[in-house]
């Protein structure tokens, strides 16, 4: 009874009018609620106004959080110290459950079954595991040892990110150049997206010049402004050498334009997140300058900065999260690509062509949304490293919100004003990022007696 309160049973009670939805879509719809939820309650956590807010209009606060032992005025629910807590106890959910579903290859095992209900039980569960974090004993060499094993986490899920991207580039000009190979006018998308791509790169690398330095002082953005614009153009030199394409034939300035437009856009989120620079102007006043001028009047209204950022932000980490858990992610990661010859050219060559799934799916209607049980001959997925991806996201959430290694001065409130742990993390991934598409070009280069497939 309690596995028919959340999933597909509860799909099947919704309105007609509704989409249809495959079961294993809504799985992974629900272990994303269970990620959003607790995010927000972290974010919650983080807040400086909310815990004023609650003190101000909560009758009876103070009284009530010495009833629930977490302070006079619930000072051990704030801040990052609860933040971590709380991370604690989502990250070993997570990781229970990746234990839990390795080597899980039929969806008709007891094991996928509770993978795929009991949602009720589940979320007592994970509310527990965050509760029960809170009376572990000896609270600073916890603290301590966990910041580490945050920073190892938050990192790795970076890293899965950074190969999951170099990997998209790859498929996708060896899918376009699949279908050049019978019709001419995928040549012309070749090269039309190609320029478009670059066209960005360059835009974007003019207009940080323009915004983020001036005659006088910005030396870091100077430098790594011209260190990252030089790493484009040595990628896609390196792309279409011959050396190159004499081994990798399918290499070509379509991946490492979708590289080059992805370190620019690390840069350029690198340069707003670093702290400002002030000087004293001509009256002895502070200014701030390598920053634009219109980007100061955008951060008059810290809420709504913080609010509609914090959103953007944790939804591109749940679209990471679900894009790098289908089963062609997890097999690139491993080395497993498509051959050539099975390639099938099509402009959305990330998703599934239509008929593959209806074919063989079964659909089962009971009055209400319609859903697909998609896995009836087996998994779609692979539910352990499903899991993993969760768990790792889950202390890269704790260390993004804890801003990393400047936790002790965090607050929700001031997390776009910038400190230089974010901003060295994020130009360390772009290297990593322009490291990982050098090696796959020169790794046959070096290795001539192994065989590589991109």
């Amino acid at each position: 009874q309690l596995a028919c309160c959340c999933g597909t049973a509860a799909c099947s009670l919704c309105c007609k009018c509704c989409p249809k939805i495959k079961q294993s879509t809504s799985t992974r719809f629900m272990y994303a609620l269970y990620f959003i939820l607790v995010t927000i309650i972290c974010c919650v956590m983080m807040s400086t106004t909310v815990a004023n807010e609650m003190k101000t209009h909560i009758p009876f606060y103070k009284q009530m959080c010495k009833g629930i032992q977490a302070g006079e005025m619930c000072e051990k629910l704030v801040g990052y110290s609860a933040v971590y807590k709380v991370c604690f106890g989502m990250a070993c959910f997570f990781f229970l459950f990746f234990l839990f579903t390795i080597k899980i290859n039929s969806s008709k095992s007891c094991r996928a079954y509770i993978h795929n209900g009991f949602w009720l039980i589940k979320l007592i569960v994970l509310a527990a595991m965050c509760s029960g974090a809170f009376f572990i004993p000896d609270q600073d060499t916890f603290l301590n040892a966990w910041r580490y094993v945050g920073a190892t986490g938050g990192f790795l899920f970076i890293a899965i990110q950074l190969i999951l991207l170099v990997e998209f580039a790859h498929k996708w000009n060896k899918n376009w150049t699949a279908g050049a190979n019978h019709k001419q006018v995928w040549n012309g998308l070749l090269a039309l997206v190609t320029l478009i791509l670059y066209s960005i790169a360059v835009a974007a690398l003019v207009l940080m010049a323009l915004f983020y330095t001036r005659s006088e002082g910005c030396m870091y953005n100077k430098v790594l402004i011209g260190v990252n614009g030089g790493l484009c153009l040595f990628v896609s030199l390196v792309a279409i050498s011959p050396c190159v394409q004499n081994r990798q034939p399918h290499s070509g300035l379509l991946q490492s334009g979708v590289i080059s437009c992805y370190v620019m856009y690390l840069t350029f989120s690198a340069l707003s997140s670093k702290p400002p620079e002030t000087i004293l102007d001509e009256n002895n006043q502070n200014i701030t300058i390598c920053v634009p001028e219109f980007s100061q009047g955008l951060h008059r209204d810290e809420n709504l900065v913080t609010g509609l950022g914090t959103t953007i932000l944790f939804g591109c980490i749940l679209y990471s999260c679900l894009t790098s858990t289908t089963r062609a992610s997890s097999e690139a990661l491993r080395g497993i690509y498509a051959t050539a010859e099975t390639e099938v050219a099509r402009c959305c060559f990330c998703c599934v062509p239509d008929g593959d799934a209806d074919a063989e799916e079964h659909v089962e209607k009971r009055g209400g949304q319609t859903v697909v049980y998609d896995e009836k001959r087996g998994t779609v997925y692979s539910y352990a490293y499903f899991h993993f991806v969760f768990f790792l996201a889950s202390l890269y959430v704790m260390m993004t919100v804890t801003h990393w290694f400047h936790y002790e001065s965090a607050q929700i409130e001031k997390f776009f004003t910038g400190t230089w742990s974010i901003f060295w993390i994020k130009m360390v991934s772009c290297w990593v990022c322009v490291g990982l598409y050098l090696w796959t070009l020169i790794a046959p280069l070096c290795c001539p007696t192994r065989e590589f497939s991109v």
